[in-house]
């Protein structure tokens, strides 16, 4: 996973964590709150499995 995708998928994920958080969602908070946390996860892991199963590689030194 490259720097810029790793970047945006941070920055999302806070983004939807907040909204979760602070009931700006509305009825789709408990979406937003997994979501945002998946993108976390993913963007410190620098991994995503399903881009690794569908062999897509955004990290421009490979």
């Amino acid at each position: 996973m490259g720097n810029a995708d790793r970047a945006i998928r941070a920055i999302v994920g806070i983004v939807l964590l907040i909204l979760a958080f602070t009931s700006l969602a509305g009825t789709w908070a408990w979406v937003a709150g997994i979501v945002g946390a998946v993108l976390l996860v993913t963007a410190a892991m620098g991994s995503c499995p399903p881009y690794a199963l569908l062999g897509i590689n955004t990290c421009k030194k490979s």
